[in-house]
């Protein structure tokens, strides 16, 4: 999940480089949503690891 996210990072990075900023948005958009789904998924992974 994590790799998503930072590939879809670099693509906005591309993206925004050169001059797609419709592209761009989209992409880091998705960069983000699918950062914190990791980020939700990491912590509940941890909180059943420790009860």
């Amino acid at each position: 999940m994590l790799h998503y996210a930072v590939v879809f990072l670099i693509i906005a990075l591309i993206a925004a480089f050169l001059g797609f900023s419709g592209l761009a948005g989209m992409a880091a958009t998705i960069a983000k949503v699918l950062f914190v789904v990791f980020l939700i998924l990491a912590v509940v992974a941890f909180l059943r690891k420790r009860v």
